[in-house]
């Protein structure tokens, strides 16, 4: 992929190319699944988690751009994202954040949308993470834990989207515990057109009253052998059930995914997305070729830092496909 003179591509946090500041820097944003997610207890009035998630190969492209002044931008492009506020941009949040907490100009941010909004997939959270690394490049910041503290001030993703890959998410998801294991995942991804408002999913489970023996631990000990298959069926979300009396969609979705026989199937985040994993690619496009739902169907795998191929243009990737195929 070319680029113009003074501009970058970035991928993952620290395990991107090295090279001068520059006056222009791309990010990809990338998507998250949450294989497991447990809800552990309630601290400070926020509920505190113990998730597994894995990043995929679909993500928002963003265009951090630098100013001579204090002030920040936002512009978003596509998936309705055109009506989202200002005061309640995640994007600009971020761009705000950095500039204040390290004394440096502000941004004009871009953020071309490609991951469904109220789904579950950290769509907000992977945008404040591009502008944060973005503006970390930008003006030579190089405190990272620094800028840790402001990813997880702004969700509970965006710390873990800085870095991408398979990681255990704990308390309000700032407690990162990386896995070494890089399973190759092949997921079928169902997104309800009506999304899910994480705020009431959260006030429904408490009013629900469900309790549930945590799968996190097992999991992730599986995962770490090398087990899929048997770490797949402890794939569950404790928010399930929240999500779908709100919105029966995520339901829907979820059923639809489970129909096809996955080694594991889920909802993702408050929803309302669903997954299905499968030990090929062939076995996720044949399940896609066969879903009649209403909503977006996609196949999508796992993607870790290390493993990032360049793109050949940042800002197209076509309906229902995965970055990087």
């Amino acid at each position: 992929m070319r680029l113009g003179r003074g501009e970058i591509l970035l991928q993952f946090g620290e395990n991107c190319a090295t090279m001068n500041v520059m006056n222009v820097v791309r990010v990809n944003g990338y998507a998250k699944l949450n294989l497991t997610l447990d809800i552990t207890g309630k601290r400070d009035g926020y509920h505190l988690l113990d998730s597994l998630a894995v990043t995929i190969d679909l993500c928002d492209r963003v265009a951090v751009r630098k100013r001579k002044d204090r002030l920040s931008s936002v512009t978003m492009h596509g998936m309705g994202s055109e009506a989202i506020p200002p005061e309640k941009n995640n994007a600009l949040k971020a761009a705000e954040a950095f500039s204040e907490a390290f004394g440096t100009c502000g941004a004009d941010v871009t953020v071309y949308k490609n991951i469904p909004m109220g789904a579950g997939l950290g769509g907000s959270s992977a945008d404040a993470a591009a502008v944060l690394l973005g503006m970390k490049k930008l003006y030579g910041v190089s405190d990272m834990g620094g800028v840790k503290s402001l990813a997880d001030a702004l969700g509970s993703d965006t710390g873990f989207l800085l870095f991408g890959g398979l990681a255990r998410m704990q308390g309000r998801g700032d407690v990162l515990l990386p896995l070494a294991a890089e399973p190759k995942m092949h997921f079928l991804v169902i997104c309800p057109d009506e999304g899910v408002s994480s705020g009431e999913c959260y006030e429904a489970f408490d009013h629900l009253g469900e309790a549930f023996p945590p799968v996190t631990p097992d999991a992730a000990a599986l995962l770490e052998r090398g087990d899929l298959p048997h770490a797949a069926r402890y794939f569950s979300n404790r928010l399930y059930g929240a999500a779908r009396s709100l919105v029966p969609a995520a339901e829907q979705a979820f059923l639809a995914a489970k129909s096809f026989s996955p080694l594991g199937a889920a909802m993702t985040g408050s929803g309302s997305a669903a997954f299905a994993l499968f030990e090929t690619r062939e076995l996720a496009e044949w399940a896609k070729s066969r879903y009649r739902g209403k909503g977006r169907a996609f196949v999508a795998k796992s993607v870790y830092p290390q493993n990032i191929k360049p793109i050949g243009n940042p800002f197209v990737l076509s309906e229902g496909e995965g970055e990087g195929e």
